[in-house]
């Protein structure tokens, strides 16, 4: 009778696990670290020193032998992921990739109502190095031009009350 309820326990248990992983939008595999809530926090960020980057994703999760960086933008509705959190977390895969000396395959991006992945490929990598590096040069200008046209964006920047180029007051 005690086994049996133990057993019954563990299944609900399960279950909770599953529904609660399911909701998070967290692809399946072992929680290696977080740097949300309590838990199992990333004591230190990703480094690499070679491209100037420095960062900490929401979660890593082996998957594979292989570890795959979860962002998660709680906030965002979208249909389609931003090209800004893509190459976010496209840089969470270029600093596992440096820190581990392993390329994860992918990464996920974790919105209020969907989950996307990332294929990690050599042309998302070149891609974000090309950022990096126009980034890293636009750090040595006097002026950088507005890179968008949302007023949102414009609204939430710490930068707005300097900028020439705001959309809003």
């Amino acid at each position: 009778m005690l086994g049996g309820a133990i057993l019954g326990l563990a299944l609900l248990l399960l279950v909770v696990a599953v529904v609660l992983r399911w909701r998070a939008g967290l692809p399946w595999g072992r929680v290696a670290a977080m740097d949300v809530g309590v838990g199992r926090p990333l004591e230190r960020p990703l480094v690499a020193t070679r491209y100037g980057l420095v960062g900490k994703p929401d979660y890593l999760i082996e998957r594979g032998g292989a570890m795959v960086p979860v962002e998660v933008k709680p906030g965002r509705r979208a249909p389609h992921p931003y090209d800004s959190d893509l190459m976010q977390l496209a840089a969470y895969c270029l600093l596992v990739e440096e820190t581990t000396g392993h390329t994860p395959p992918c990464g996920y991006l974790r919105y209020a109502n969907a989950t996307f992945r990332l294929s990690y490929t050599p042309a998302v990598r070149r891609r974000l190095v090309a950022l990096l590096a126009e980034m890293h040069a636009l750090l040595d200008t006097d002026d950088v031009a507005r890179s968008h046209d949302d007023p949102r964006r414009c609204a939430g920047c710490g930068f707005r009350t300097f900028c020439d180029d705001a959309l809003v007051e």
